[in-house]
């Protein structure tokens, strides 16, 4: 079935909804959460779902919410837009969800952003940063930074940090999350001095990239920018090695992943990206939760956890100050909320609904994520 297609059943509307209501008890309040558990992205919805567990047990471990226990109800969209559609209708139609979290990528999103609208259901994203979600409509919220910040933050951090004059910029045109980050990066490089001396494409799912490989190793730029995810990412690092490039790699926060490192090793060395936070930030809310997290999953967590953390939290704390299961007064404390104590830093949501927060630069190095430095919006 195709997205409009999807689209047009999703409008039939939907009553208020909540505890005691369809598809729950008297003491359940049902919270969707869609999510790449399979796919390109896996890795990402993965964290996303185990670090939004921790967040539920958080609170119905404290008595719960509106005099509720949240129940999470979890549908996997395996990394594709078209999964997407299907598991937001799911969770509102099927399973009368309160409110939805989700998703970690763009793409998919966006796709799923207009069923939540037209049902007017408050739908918060943990870590899409396309500028085109929230456009969406006035029930549409994310929690993290957006592609604008973040590739003017690279753009300034490669001409600036880096001291570099020529730049090569390889993207993935079929995500919207790394064709957002390569604009935004060019037209701030070029606003800085510099010079976008290569302008390369490739598509989700590639897995050769040696014929632009070895467009971008002839016209000899000092760094190169790959806003894509690691699974693309790891592959294009490797292949550019193989060819002789050695120049510092630079990225977005889909870089983030222990993928990244055990399967690029000095592949991926140097590369600088951007991201949500640093393990290393000492602030008693980010070990915290680092500790909390690497004891309940023997791992330390990744950025797309720290979001989707964060994210549920806000969430719930919207819920609690709107003391109703009414979507639009939910939608309404979620465009309140200001200075929120968020792992990831104190997130603020802006007249657009996106989060006004910081980013970190992270470097690859002995197989390691390393702090660079911090950027504010």
């Amino acid at each position: 079935m195709k997205i409009k297609e999807m689209l047009l059943l999703a409008a039939a509307g939907l009553g208020l909804i909540g505890c005691g209501k369809p598809g729950g008890d008297a003491n359940t309040l049902l919270i969707g959460e869609y999510v790449s558990l399979s796919g390109n992205t896996a890795t990402f919805g993965q964290s996303m779902r185990n670090a939004i567990d921790i967040a539920v047990d958080e609170v119905n471990g404290g008595g719960g919410l509106l005099g509720c226990q949240i129940k999470l109800i979890v549908e996997d969209d395996q990394s594709k837009p078209e999964q997407a559609v299907t598991a937001v209708l799911k969770l509102i139609q099927r399973d009368r969800v309160t409110a939805i979290l989700g998703e970690v990528t763009s793409s998919c999103s966006i796709a799923a952003a207009p069923i939540c609208q037209q049902n007017r259901i408050p739908m918060v994203s943990p870590s899409s940063t396309s500028p085109e979600l929230t456009r969406k409509g006035d029930y549409i919220f994310r929690t993290c930074f957006i592609d604008p910040f973040q590739g003017a933050a690279m753009a300034r951090f490669a001409s600036q940090s880096l001291k570099a004059k020529t730049a090569a910029v390889f993207t993935d045109r079929k995500q919207d999350y790394s064709v957002g980050l390569a604009q935004f990066f060019k037209q701030t490089f070029q606003e800085t001095g510099g010079k976008i001396v290569a302008d390369e494409a490739y598509q989700s799912d590639d897995s050769e990239f040696r014929p632009q490989l070895t467009a971008i190793r002839a016209a000899k730029p000092e760094v190169i920018f790959v806003p894509g995810y690691y699974t693309q990412c790891v592959l294009i690092a490797k292949q550019a090695r193989e060819l002789g490039l050695t120049q510092p790699f630079l990225g977005g926060d889909g870089w983030d992943s222990d993928v990244t490192l055990k399967s690029g090793g000095k592949a991926v060395e140097p590369c600088y990206f951007s991201n949500h936070y640093s393990p290393e930030d000492p602030r008693p809310e980010v070990q915290a939760f680092v500790e909390k997290y690497r004891k309940r999953f023997g791992v330390t967590p990744d950025a797309l956890a720290v979001t989707g953390y964060d994210g549920a939290h806000v969430l719930f704390d919207a819920i609690r100050r709107a003391n109703s299961t009414d979507g639009a007064a939910i939608r309404d404390a979620l465009a309140q909320t200001r200075d929120f104590k968020g792992v990831s830093s104190r997130i603020t949501i802006d007249a657009n609904r996106n989060a006004s927060k910081e980013l970190v630069v992270l470097k690859i190095e002995d197989g390691k994520f390393k702090f660079v430095e911090s950027v504010k919006p």
